[in-house]
């Protein structure tokens, strides 16, 4: 049966699950940050499951998420395909953003971070003869915001390596549901 009339006979939910592109392109994505886990144990020895939803840090996880749906995009659809184009533009975005605008947003949480712990509510005034109200407490800014080169180039990498074999050996969740006689064979 061609993909026309299997997707057309398909139900919504029943597409969604046999959208290779789309799940090989999170399972990218979640390796990426369970990697960061796993990182985390090797290089500080210690136990931090926050790592898996905070941003920033090696490698980056958008950028896996991004690059895996793209090259599952084209090697689905074809590299000439300018829906292939389209989700190489958008990886473009994301890692430069990654590294530039979102790092230095980091960066400059950082240097705002190293200035002192509380500011003055208001300048007093000497000839009011009135106390000054107290200082305000400043909750510090997130500081691991963006990537390095390295973590948005390991990311990028990541997305596909994980990704292409997926696509090419397992298929879509649907696909493998059936293999495993979770469901009943469509067609």
């Amino acid at each position: 049966m061609s993909a026309e009339p299997l997707a057309a006979a398909l139900s919504p939910l029943q597409a969604l699950f046999d959208n290779g592109v789309l799940w090989w392109g999170l399972a990218a994505c979640g390796s990426a940050q369970l990697s960061k886990l796993l990182i985390e144990l090797v290089l500080h020895r210690r136990w931090n499951p926050r790592v898996l939803v905070e941003t920033g840090g090696m490698p980056s996880s958008h950028s896996a998420l991004l690059t895996g749906t793209a090259a599952a995009l084209g090697w689905r659809l074809g590299f000439a395909d300018p829906l292939f184009a389209l989700a190489a533009t958008m990886c473009f975005v994301v890692l430069y953003d990654a590294s530039g605008v979102r790092r230095a947003a980091g960066l400059t949480a950082a240097r705002v971070n190293s200035l002192p712990i509380a500011v003055d509510a208001a300048a007093p005034d000497p000839s009011s003869g009135t106390e000054p109200p107290p200082p305000i407490p400043l909750t510090p800014l997130k500081e691991n915001l963006g990537h390095t080169r390295l973590e948005v180039l390991v990311g990028a990498l990541m997305g596909p390596a994980v990704a292409l074999p997926g696509l090419v050996l397992v298929g879509s969740p649907l696909h493998l549901a059936q293999q495993w006689g979770l469901l009943a064979s469509l067609g």
